[in-house]
């Protein structure tokens, strides 16, 4: 390990206005005990000279296939949002920085959710794409997950389909695609990248796997006609490693039951099942003190882990999840880390006080590498 990184990585000036700090995070990254490990003296130092270069040359350097598996792995690890973290050695990265096209961008998508579906044992996968360029251009893929739903407006203000997706059909539906006008209608992967004007492509039906919702005792909940898609694939976040940013890298890992149950299917402003459910039930939805939302989460989540699980597609309860991320937690300490952790994402909505993870202290704390919000591609305002 390097007592001091060389000067020739920390000083000196960058031709980009936008690689300020550049050197001093790249030396950070690079002497990261993950990636040092093994490695003598000279070559980690002929490693942070040859990025050093790199940066007052080109306003940037090139990851390493090695330094890009380590810090989307790190990145994960560190994200406070994530409540799965318990396996992140084991992301798979596919390193597709090679990709210039749209049509390269997309077929690298669906490749990333045939390779993450797995035939229902999901794996873990992140597909980054060609960095953010030292003048600002970047690939970028415009959907907020590979698979989401449509939401169309009506006429009299109602939505057919997701209501959180209601804009952003809107912007795909402007680029000239035509939706089949259903509740769970696929949208197309919308791909943009430097110099060229936005594409859409539909995904093809073989890379995307859908769960049908049903109930292991309620047999009407099936009519509802009720499903969800397997994979979890966030799509519009952007990867920081070492200073470099990725804005164009779709990773998942599976869903927590409540993701869908709790939360896709049962929220006002989403589905909104809750008063349907309840109705199948015979429950009371007259009085707020009969707890008919209470019981009739329970059973849609049921639904939604039963489904799962007779589809034969990895999904995690909340009681399972929780106490894996407290060995999470465990573990890092005994390697010498902190976990940061945002509350609001790691206590679930469903069941909370009984879940090992309510009454611990969390707190929240940058860390890199990391990921992180970005402006939405297709909204001009955002």
């Amino acid at each position: 390990m390097l007592r001091d990184p060389p000067p020739a990585v920390l000083d000196g000036p960058c031709p980009v206005s936008g690689a300020a700090g550049l050197p001093a995070r790249a030396a950070a990254f690079l002497l990261d005990p993950g990636l040092t490990a093994g490695r003598d003296e000279a070559e980690v130092r002929a490693r942070l000279l040859e990025a050093g270069e790199e940066i007052r040359s080109s306003g940037t350097y090139r990851h390493r296939t090695a330094e890009l598996v380590h810090g989307s792995r790190v990145a994960w690890r560190n994200h406070a949002r994530c409540v799965g973290r318990l396996h992140w050695k084991a992301l798979r990265v596919l390193d597709r920085r090679e990709a210039t096209t749209a049509e390269e961008v997309f077929q690298a998508c669906v490749d990333h959710l045939r390779i993450a579906t797995n035939g229902g044992q999901l794996l873990p996968v992140i597909t980054v794409f060609a960095p953010r360029r030292p003048d600002g251009q970047a690939i970028r893929v415009w959907n907020p997950q590979l698979v989401r739903y449509a939401g169309y407006r009506m006429a009299d203000g109602s939505v057919l389909g997701d209501p959180l997706h209601v804009e952003f059909t809107e912007a795909v539906r402007a680029l000239g695609w035509r939706g089949p006008g259903g509740r769970f209608d696929v949208l197309p992967l919308v791909v943009s990248v430097p110099g060229r004007p936005p594409r859409w492509f539909d995904l093809p039906a073989d890379a995307v796997l859908e769960v049908p919702i049903s109930h292991p005792e309620l047999a009407d909940l099936a009519e509802l006609g009720l499903r969800w898609h397997a994979v979890p694939a966030i799509s519009d976040m952007r990867l920081e490693i070492g200073g470099v940013d990725y804005p164009a890298c779709p990773f998942n890992g599976w869903y927590v039951g409540y993701e869908v149950g709790a939360r896709n299917l049962a929220d006002a402003d989403r589905y909104d099942m809750l008063p349907r459910v309840a109705a199948l039930m015979g429950l009371d939805t007259g009085r707020e003190d009969s707890l008919w939302k209470d019981r009739a989460l329970v059973e849609l989540n049921r639904a939604v882990l039963h489904s799962f699980r007779q589809a034969g597609v990895h999904m995690v309860d909340h009681h399972t999840v929780t106490r894996q991320f407290v060995t999470h937690e465990e573990r890092e300490l005994r390697h010498g880390r902190t976990t940061p952790a945002d509350r609001d994402w790691i206590v679930p909505p469903l069941s909370a006080c009984t879940t090992p993870v309510f009454s611990r202290r969390y707190a929240y704390a940058a860390s890199t590498p990391d990921f992180h919000r970005q402006p939405a591609a297709w909204d001009p305002s955002s």
